[in-house]
């Protein structure tokens, strides 16, 4: 039995309701995250070597879990949550704890790109933390940082489609069920083409929004 258009498009909404949801949770947390990261190493702004030397090996921890591994352990705390470890709504729940610490890192990295000069120069106008953070550190950092936000959703489209292997649903979950365990070729085809639809968008999307904040 092939898959209908219409599993097709339910699929594909439930992939994008999964990566939607959680990018927003994820962003809320690895956002700040990132920043304390840039902020509170040596020499930066807020120096503080307790916070950063905690943080760093903590995110570190986090990142190197495999997502299928996160994925199963973290199902008491999923069923605890969502009050279910099957199912879209169960799926976002490991997907935060798999990109927040992502997100922390690649924030980080493009935050550091940004010329020490304009923090100095932020400094020496008397800026206060908040304001070199608002007004200048992410300001300059924004183009970088859309592309970071790309980067992470397309990983959360791939995690998405990990996520079918415990019924969340979404493309993944189609390309598991009726191609992988029924053997159905096309079926894994259509999905995989489907995918690839989705990250092309993404990227392109990224790209163009990245190069109109450079050229501003």
């Amino acid at each position: 039995m092939e898959i209908t258009a219409e599993q097709l498009l339910t699929g594909f909404g439930d992939t994008l309701y999964m990566v939607a949801l959680s990018l927003l949770f994820s962003v809320v947390i690895g956002l700040p995250l990132g920043i304390l990261l840039v902020i509170t190493r040596n020499g930066h702004i807020l120096e503080n070597k307790w916070v950063f030397n905690v943080l760093n090996p903590v995110i570190n921890i986090l990142r190197s879990v495999p997502f299928i591994i996160l994925l199963v352990a973290l199902i008491p705390f999923t069923r605890f949550v969502v009050g279910t470890a099957i199912g879209t709504n169960a799926a976002i729940v490991p997907l935060i704890f798999y990109a927040a610490p992502y997100i922390a890192r690649l924030v980080e990295n493009s935050l550091l790109e940004v010329d020490k000069g304009i923090i100095e120069a932020a400094e020496a106008m008397g800026a206060t933390t908040w304001q070199i953070i608002f007004r200048f550190l992410i300001p300059e950092g924004l183009s970088s940082l859309v592309l970071t936000f790309t980067t992470a959703t397309i990983g959360l489209v791939g995690a998405s489609a990990m996520a079918g292997a415990v019924g969340a649903g979404g493309v993944g979950d189609l390309a598991l069920s009726y191609g992988y365990q029924r053997f159905d070729t096309m079926t894994m085809i259509v999905t995989v083409a489907a995918l690839v639809v989705i990250v092309q968008l993404l990227q392109s999307t990224g790209n163009i929004v990245s190069k109109k904040i450079r050229r501003r």
